[in-house]
């Protein structure tokens, strides 16, 4: 808020400066809030005359007189203006008082607000009780009878001529409610005299606009005014008056010659040197101010979550890393699997103290975020350096709050780093079952969270390899420069969390909880039906080297689905100028057979067009000839340097406008923006910047294509209906409205005539299993011709 302006009228000295820096940063940000959105919903309603005491007096200068208009228009703003609720009129005064429009003139807000702004600056002395008097002689000019009340505003500095005190005690003698607001650099003390009891309640500062009109609201609606809007109400809160005041200071003694009563005689004395400076006088006080409820008071973020509030009812959490499951900060992923967890920490010299605590703060927010009241998991704490110690066996602790005060008694110890000896260690002695009866074992899957980011001194691999073959599922958790190391003991690169940076590990908590749950559950999406295409870029750009890691990437890539009709149905496309086929959705149903296919994939070597690729796999791909299936999620899933994208957003934009998802996966330097357009979202571009890397990508690209294949499906997008037909939802299904065509997907030509409607086809229906040729959704051809 601004409260002060100053000038180089003045002469300040660096104390007086300081004063009015602190001002500024003692300000209520939270209240000057709740008072702006509180100003939104206020409206004084009722049989009420207000007129208003305009200043107009040389000491208020043209300026802010001008401030003044303003401000008595916002005033206006929270008034109801209307022949039989709120009537205005008003005054300006300086040595004489004069009539600007009484209060029958304008009878709307607008038109009030109007004329305020013509008002033109008179100037004068500032004779305030005069004003007073003519208000006492005249009364409201234009107002209604007595019955009605009288409000008198008068905006001033407080700096009048002459005595103030009686006629402001006879106007409020007459029952007229007056409210004093000070413009400039007020003097408070005479405001105070001129305002109605309590004068906490009808004192303001007209260089805050919006917190004297609330102030101004929240004092009638005590008296005159209709009730607050719901939920709001009026409270008080520490505020201060300002002005600038000049004062007398003693700068110091300086050396003057005074006489003698001696002839031809003087005598040196230190004589006081007095200076003149403004400083800012402050007066404590109450200000009584309407708040109105806001979305973020009943503090609706949960886990650490930051309310930001969007106007009067709407808000957004900000959530840590690990939550935003739900827009309150639920757990994004909780464990909801049940396992046996163990965190194998390494506290070596290698990792530094440094490195240690951000282990034990990293496992205290992993905790937060996936531990809950009724969580299925048993979690416990390894240490090693060149010993191993097991300070929080697995199941020690039933809730968070205990398990992280025992986090937090781990010390850090030093020594070597020993992690195939650690290793082997847990594999003997980490987990000990605990039967639920006599007869009956925890058969829970095992799981070790190995924390390191220092390399072995002793080997590896046979002490990895030991423990899994004794049941136990590894997963590694350290920086790029231990990648090879983690891929080694957890024998597969897709089980090693990597970060890039100290604070990057804390972004992996989401990444690790989907780890340590796919131990108990089936890679890829091996229980949901999905039309996968990939377009794989076969261009010159690209290279050869750098095409047979792609098209080794799709290889692997089919191990993580269930091949066949019912579930997952891919189809090949390699680009280069053009697009080319190398099997569609229906060509092949088992693992090894689309091996065998994926091998003969060429490389093309010229430009790329992945604008005329994507047409393609919307005409030549998705598309009942080619095995497509209603009811089924569709993506398509672009593998590219990202060359010769610069056409490809719109075909993009046709595949998802129906139903068919687009990721795209560059490697390398690209233009970001262009991709995106691609794409149509963040959250379907991948950036990889390798081709190296590209194999340590697979499982997060797998796991969001899956996530998507759980997603709800359109039967009607794509249009499963051929030749023009319309496709009509129905209860659990779908019909084909043909014209000149009959058939369930209106693939028979009629000679005569238009075809009966079709009856509603479920998802799965056997007349859909049974079309030879027409195995569900279709290209409308009204979209191939219009592309």
């Amino acid at each position: 808020r601004q409260f002060l302006v100053l000038t180089s009228d003045y002469l300040f000295d660096p104390t007086v400066l300081l004063v009015l820096g602190m001002q500024e940063i003692h300000a209520d940000q939270e209240m000057i809030g709740k008072i702006s959105a509180a100003g939104q919903l206020m409206q004084c309603s009722a049989s009420l005359d207000v007129l208003f005491l305009l200043d107009g007096s040389y000491s208020i200068g043209k300026g802010s007189f001008e401030r003044s208009k303003r401000f008595a228009g916002k005033l206006c703003d929270a008034l109801d203006i209307r022949p039989d609720r709120v009537r205005v009129g008003m005054i300006q005064f300086s040595s004489t008082p004069h009539l600007e429009f009484p209060l029958d003139s304008y009878l709307t807000k607008q038109e009030v607000k109007d004329r305020i702004k013509r008002i033109v600056f008179r100037g004068g002395s500032t004779e305030t009780g005069r004003a007073l008097k003519y208000v006492l002689r005249k009364g409201f000019p234009g107002g209604r009878n007595s019955s009605v009340p009288e409000v008198l505003i008068i905006i001033s500095d407080g700096k009048s001529q002459g005595s103030t005190a009686m006629p402001a005690m006879q106007v409020k003698e007459r029952l007229i409610t007056v409210f004093a607001v000070g413009i400039k650099f007020p003097r408070w003390e005479e405001l105070h005299v001129l305002a109605s009891e309590p004068t906490d309640q009808h004192v303001f500062f007209a260089g805050d606009a919006d917190d004297a009109a609330n102030g101004l609201y929240s004092t009638l609606t005590g008296s005159v005014c209709s009730a607050t809007a719901p939920g709001c109400k009026v409270e008080s809160h520490p505020c201060e008056r300002r002005t600038l005041e000049t004062v007398k200071e003693l700068a110091g003694s300086y050396v003057c010659w005074k006489g003698s009563k001696q002839p031809n005689a003087v005598r040196a004395l230190l004589c006081p040197f007095y200076r003149w400076k403004r400083v800012v006088i402050k007066h404590p006080s109450r200000c009584f101010r309407t708040v109105c409820p806001e979305p973020c008071d009943s503090q609706p973020c949960q886990n650490g979550g930051t309310c930001v509030p969007e106007g009067l009812d709407k808000y957004h959490c900000l959530c840590p890393v690990g939550y935003g499951g739900d827009i309150h900060c639920a757990p994004k992923l909780s464990l909801e699997c049940g396992v046996d967890l163990l965190f194998l920490m390494d506290s070596s010299a290698g990792v530094t103290l440094e490195g240690f605590l951000r282990y034990k703060a990293f496992l205290k927010r992993f905790l937060q975020a996936a531990m809950g009241r009724d969580s299925p998991m048993n979690v416990g704490v390894a240490q090693y350096d060149n010993n191993v110690r097991i300070p929080i066996e697995v199941g020690q602790h039933k809730d968070a709050f205990s398990f992280m005060k025992s986090i937090d008694a781990l010390n850090f110890s030093g020594g070597g780093t020993l992690t195939g000896r650690a290793l082997r260690y847990v594999a003997q002695h980490g987990f000990r079952s605990t039967p639920v009866f006599a007869d009956v074992q925890d058969d829970l899957p095992r799981v070790v969270v190995l924390l390191t980011d220092s390399k072995s001194q002793d080997p590896v691999s046979e002490a990895a390899k030991y423990a899994r073959d004794r049941g136990l599922f590894l997963i590694g958790v350290g920086s790029g420069f231990v990648r090879a190391e983690l891929a080694e003991v957890t024998g597969n690169p897709k089980q090693a969390v990597i970060y890039s940076d100290p604070q990057d590990l804390f972004n992996r908590i989401p990444e690790l909880q989907r780890r340590i749950c796919s131990v108990d559950s089936p890679e890829g999406c091996q229980a949901q039906s999905l039309d996968l295409a990939f377009a794989v870029d076969a261009s010159a750009g690209v290279g050869l080297e750098n095409f047979l890691r792609l098209r080794d990437f799709v290889k692997s890539s089919r191990l993580h689905f269930s091949i066949n009709r019912d579930v997952t149905q891919i189809a090949l496309v390699v680009y280069g100028s053009k697009p080319h086929t190398l099997f569609a959705l229906d060509t092949h149903t088992s693992n090894s057979a689309l091996l065998q296919a994926i091998d003969q994939a060429p490389f093309l070597g010229d430009s790329a067009s992945a604008g005329s690729t994507l047409l393609h796999i919307y005409g030549d791909v998705m598309t009942v000839q080619k095995g497509a299936r209603p009811g089924v999620s569709k993506v398509v899933v672009v593998l590219t340097n990202g060359g010769g994208m610069e056409d490809a957003a719109a075909p993009a934009q046709q595949l998802r406008d129906n139903g068919i998802l687009v990721f795209v996966v560059v490697i390398g330097d690209a233009q970001r923006g262009t991709l995106l357009s691609v794409a149509g979202s963040p959250n379907y571009l991948i950036h990889i910047s390798s081709y190296e890397d590209l194999q340590y990508y697979q499982d997060l690209i797998i796991e969001r294509i899956c996530e998507e294949a759980k997603s709800p499906v359109d039967l009607c997008k794509p249009n499963p209906c051929m030749n023009q037909g319309v496709c009509i939802l129905g209860p659990g299904g779908y019909r084909c409205e043909c014209y000149g065509w009959e058939g369930p997907h209106c693939e028979s030509r009629v000679l005569r005539g238009n075809s009966p409607r079709s009856a509603v086809l479920p998802p799965h229906s056997k007349v859909q299993q049974s079309l030879t040729g027409l195995r569900h959704f279709s290209r409308a051809s009204r979209h191939t011709k219009r592309h």
